[in-house]
């Protein structure tokens, strides 16, 4: 790849709005997205759950090419080391130590990330793409990727009390009708407050973080995906982004290996806040354990 820093990590708590943005990044010419990709080895080779364009990820063109190009062909055993390697240095716990510049485990880690490049070299290659996007939010990948590659994340904040209403709701799995996990508000709260601090303490140490808030995003898209476009220098024509306007944006096919719905969707989208509530105690609860990154982004005590 000719672009010296091709990968736009997305990151944040999920339920706030990381598919879409991925989704409509996606589809600037020159970008391609990957969905998940911290989830590849379970979900995809493993489990050979579907790809967005809809194929088993077993069967689907695009994932076949770059397992080629980056490992000769996906190997259970390749994933069964991977998801091991996970579990050892993909941990939220570890953040605290890449913020402070102690690093352990650098042979598994740097083991570890050279996958991931892999991927995004291959699929970048195979999809003739300058820059791939991987949405796997977790801020721990994040650190893992940042202490040996150059990387540019995207921030995606949603307000917590919205964002802990979603994760209360009953959501099927498209892949096999299985309910989605569901955590209550407090849990939401302290994973918000957790996740996000640690984007912030990653710009602290110098990561390009460009912060997105889900509600521009759905109010003003056309400005928001302009400006986050120019800052990330991918593109300097206003007729790549011809695909949205200020009430809906068209969708193409994306060959996204894992994520929430919406990477099914293809056509037309309207962008709406699906807005659901919290009882007044547990807004007030999710408000209490939140307030100090509320404030910082802008967000009222009240809601």
């Amino acid at each position: 790849m000719a672009d010296a820093q091709p990968v736009i990590f997305v990151g944040g708590l999920g339920r706030s709005g990381s598919t879409l943005l991925e989704r409509l990044l996606g589809e600037i010419p020159g970008v391609t997205a990957l969905g998940e990709v911290v989830h590849l080895w379970a979900r995809g080779v493993r489990a050979d759950e579907p790809c967005g364009c809809g194929q088993a990820f077993s069967r689907c063109a695009f994932w076949t090419k770059v397992g080629a190009r980056a490992f000769g062909y996906w190997r259970e055993s390749r994933a069964v080391m991977l998801l091991r390697l996970r579990s050892r240095v993909d941990r939220t716990r570890r953040i605290p130590g890449f913020a402070l510049g102690l690093v352990t485990r650098e042979a598994e880690l740097a083991e570890y990330v050279s996958a991931y490049m892999r991927i995004y070299a291959a699929a970048a290659e195979v999809a003739d793409a300058r820059v791939v996007i991987d949405s796997s939010k977790h801020a721990s990948l994040a650190y893992c990727l940042s202490a040996t590659m150059d990387l540019r994340v995207v921030h995606m904040v949603r307000d917590p009390r919205a964002v802990a209403a979603s994760w209360r709701r009953r959501v099927r799995r498209p892949e096999d009708g299985r309910p989605m996990a569901r955590w209550p508000p407090a849990r939401t709260a302290l994973h918000w407050l957790a996740q996000n601090l640690a984007f912030e303490v990653l710009r602290w140490r110098g990561v390009q973080v460009i912060r997105v808030h889900y509600e521009d995003l759905i109010a003003q898209p056309v400005t928001t995906l302009t400006g986050l476009a120019a800052e990330l220098r991918l593109t300097d024509s206003p007729e790549c982004l011809d695909f949205i306007d200020e009430r809906k944006a068209r969708l193409g096919v994306a060959h996204t290996v894992s994520g929430n719905p919406m990477r099914f969707a293809v056509g037309h989208i309207e962008f709406r806040d699906r807005h659901a509530t919290l009882p007044a105690r547990q807004r007030w609860l999710v408000t209490a354990l939140t307030w100090p990154l509320l404030l910082l982004y802008g967000y009222p005590l009240a809601y």
